[in-house]
């Protein structure tokens, strides 16, 4: 197994039994916040650690036979030792492609939780509407999956589209899924405000941030700035007359977050406060990825909007993603919320990028 691998196993292994063990304690169960937010972190490791235990435990097996083999002197005994041995790897291989799927991704494929941010770019109208249209895409596929969303802000158009729309979705697997979906997104199609039927090239972009605990990054009352001003919709126009958006500036990282969707000051203050953990989060994890990019160049880690990872070409009714060279010709059922062939094919990728760093014995 690499190193990487290896590593990333053990930290998840690790932080399981330290919230096994906050778990049992007085001062955190009579908690309910806290013991709410180390009960959810530790079942979205359960699976991982579970099945990374009865691996070592394997592997151990495996050492055994193999010392039994090396020293038996009765050949019967020799045989039989050698025949498990077999049994043992195969049970182990089995359980390494498990292992795989559950850890592709990165150290954080286990969040059930994360906050996507969808940007029109480039094209004007155009470029909001593809935006409003990526974000149906995602919450269809929420919806296929079960998973639960919510919005955190938008900013819509007069047309319909969004210069900008931020969510959070919550269920199993969803940032393992959808963190490959960071990048830039460009489309050509012929625009509805096109009246001679010509093709249009437009961008948004999408940022996928994995949505850290409360107990994870701390953040106080005092390393932000709140701004509290009247919420407004397409056009600027005022949709209320009351100061109930929100807008924080993190003082140490500069990071500004607003919420404007609820009409209660307190939930937009929430919602913006979500936001804005995952933001320093994600920040520092590009820092630590940064330190540590030369030990693995995959598909995920970097979350760079300005790299063009997909095309969407209506004409054609094609997709193509550009990091792995997938083209499917079914973008209709694409856009509609069936994102699935996408994501099977991004993740398989990733992990055949990992499986030949298979096990060290």
């Amino acid at each position: 197994m690499s190193g990487t691998i290896r590593d990333t196993l053990e930290e998840k292994l690790a932080r399981f039994k330290q919230l096994e063990d906050e778990m049992a304690q007085p001062e955190i169960q009579a908690d309910g916040v806290r013991f709410s937010a180390v009960a959810r972190e530790h079942g979205g490791l359960a699976k991982v650690a579970g099945k990374y235990r009865e691996f070592k435990r394997l592997t151990d097996e495996i050492r055994e036979c193999k010392e039994l083999v090396e020293v038996a002197e009765d050949v019967e005994e020799r045989e039989m030792a050698e025949t498990e041995m077999a049994s043992l790897k195969t049970e182990r291989e089995e359980l390494w492609e498990e292992l795989l799927s559950l850890t592709v991704g990165g150290e954080d494929s286990h969040r059930t939780r994360c906050v996507m941010e969808i940007r029109a770019g480039t094209g004007g109208d155009e470029a909001a509407l593809f935006a409003r249209d990526l974000f149906e895409m995602y919450r269809r596929y929420a919806e296929s999956r079960k998973w639960k969303t919510e919005i955190m802000d938008m900013n819509a158009t007069e047309m319909g589209g969004f210069k900008e729309i931020v969510m959070s979705l919550e269920g199993e697997s969803v940032f393992r899924d959808l963190q490959y979906e960071s990048g830039g997104h460009r489309v050509q199609r012929v625009p509805e405000t096109e009246t001679q039927g010509r093709v249009h090239t437009s961008a948004a972009t999408v940022a996928v941030l994995p949505e850290p605990e409360d107990i994870e990054v701390n953040v106080k009352s005092e390393d932000y700035r709140i701004d509290k001003f009247c919420a407004s919709g397409p056009g600027g126009q005022h949709v209320n007359k009351t100061e109930s958006a929100i807008r924080l500036t993190h003082h140490e990282t500069g990071i500004v977050v607003q919420c404007q969707d609820e009409k209660s000051q307190h939930k937009n203050l929430a919602k913006a406060l979500r936001v804005l953990k995952a933001r320093i989060y994600e920040k520092k994890r590009e820092e630590e990825d940064a330190k540590m990019s030369e030990t693995r160049k995959g598909l995920t880690g970097s979350g760079d909007r300005s790299q063009r990872i997909r095309t969407y070409n209506y004409p054609q009714n094609r997709l193509t993603d550009h990091r792995i060279n997938l083209t499917l010709y079914k973008l209709d059922q694409i856009v509609a919320g069936d994102l699935s062939a996408v994501t099977a094919a991004l993740i398989e990728f990733d992990r055949d990028q990992l499986r030949g760093d298979m096990i060290e014995a």
